[in-house]
This record gives structure tokens, sequence and C-alpha cells, in this order.
């Protein structure tokens, strides 16, 4: 039964993920290529991100921390950072977002929402809270690059545990390099109509899907995994 519910985890996530790979290869492409979206492609992204040198970069950060902050996937906000600055220039800003947008929710956790997060969820913060007290960096890339959880949750969940904010947020800007980084590539692919880069992309959110469920596999039993998962019931908020 438990290799039954590993395998239907390892399809689903996959199909998930390669989902959602797809559909920014279609959305991109409409607005890379039909004249509807013609406004938005040249003018829109060019005058006020690409082209607008550092006010750009500082409206496209604002945005991308402001909404991953209240549980906008990072993966939307890399794939428009490709798009947008190319891919190096692309994954750097959007992690830089990624891990502003970490702080944001983390510290409005830890000074504002502490009794309200440890009365519903006294069992996951404790479940956090003895994974990170050995190796908190290490622990923290562990929990970013596991295929299950919800990273808002997660924010929110260690802020009101002991880990130092140091340790969590240089933990999640180097777990959140990978896939940021896929989709990012996905971003600047579709902007120059790329096939390899696109293809490229794909292959690497593959091996990105595999090394994250053996990961899965690894830290199932300490019960990380279900303490940063999504509930079912009651979400504070959903990504």
């Amino acid at each position: 039964m438990l290799q039954k519910k590993r395998i239907l985890f390892s399809s689903k996530g996959l199909q998930k993920g390669l989902l959602f790979l797809f559909v920014c290869a279609v959305l991109g492409g409409l607005i890379s290529t039909l004249p509807l979206f013609d406004a938005f492609n040249r003018h829109w992204v060019d005058s006020t991100i690409r082209n607008n040198g550092i006010e750009g970069i500082g409206y496209f950060l604002l945005f991308s921390a402001g909404t991953m902050a209240i549980g906008c996937p990072r993966q939307v906000m890399a794939f428009l950072g490709g798009y947008a600055f190319g891919f190096v220039q692309g994954v750097a800003l959007s992690v830089v977002a990624a891990i502003i947008g970490c702080l944001l929710s983390f510290f409005v956790s830890r000074m504002l929402l502490r009794p309200l997060i440890t009365r519903r969820y006294a069992q996951r913060i404790h479940r956090i809270n003895d994974f990170l007290k050995d190796k908190p960096i290490t622990k923290t890339v562990v929990i970013r690059l596991l295929p299950v959880g919800n990273n808002l949750l997660t924010n929110l969940l260690a802020g009101v545990t002991d880990v130092k904010a140091r340790y969590f947020l240089i933990g999640s800007g180097i777990g959140y390099i990978p896939q940021m980084a896929v989709f990012a590539l996905m971003g600047k692919g579709i902007v120059v109509l790329s096939i390899w880069k696109i293809v490229l992309s794909v292959a690497l959110f593959c091996v990105s899907s595999a090394l994250s469920i053996g990961l899965y596999k690894q830290y199932k039993n300490s019960k990380i995994v279900e303490a940063t998962a999504k509930p079912q019931k009651n979400a504070l908020m959903c990504e």
C-alpha cells in the first residue's frame, strides 16, 4: 500500500508540474505572437520592466515580493522574471523577490500573528521546530526542495518557531533556486521563441522532480511533510 501511495504521489506531482509548465508555455506563446497581446508584450513589459533600468527592476521586485508574501506561487514570478530580464538576471531577481516575500510573511507571523498561528497549528509548529533545531540552513533547504508543502504556510509556521531568521532566509534562498531556474529558463525560451530552451526547462524540471521525490521519501517519516503541507480545512492562505 505504501509503495502504491509513493507511485501515485510521484505520478501526480510530475503531471501537475508538467501541466503548469505547459500552461506557462502556451500563455507565453500567445503573448509573444498574437496581435491581441501585442500592447502587453512590447509596450507594457518593455517600458515598465525590461527597458526601464533600476526603476523596472524595483517595480518587479516590489510586485513579485508582495504577491509571493501573500501566497502567489514563486514559479509564476520566476517565469515572468525570465521573460522580462533573461535567464541569469531573471533567476537572480526572482530569488531575491522570493526571499523578500519570505521575510515579510516570516516577520508578520513572528510579530503579529504568533497567538493565532500557535493556537491553530501547535503540532505543526512543534514538528518544524524539532526538525530545524539542528543544521537549520541545511534543513530549510530540504524543506524548500520537497515536492509537497505550502510556501506561505511554511513561512508563517517558521515565524513562530525558535529558528533564527537569518538561517531560515539563507536556507530558503538556496532551496528556491532550482525551480526558479527552471521557470526562468522557460520564460526566456518563450520570449525568444527558443524550442531548445523550452525543452531544456522541461528536462530540468523532470530531473528536479526526481531529486525532490527522493527527498520526499527520505524525510517522509520525520513528519516534516505533514507539518508543511497545506491543510485541507481552515487554511490561513493557499498558494
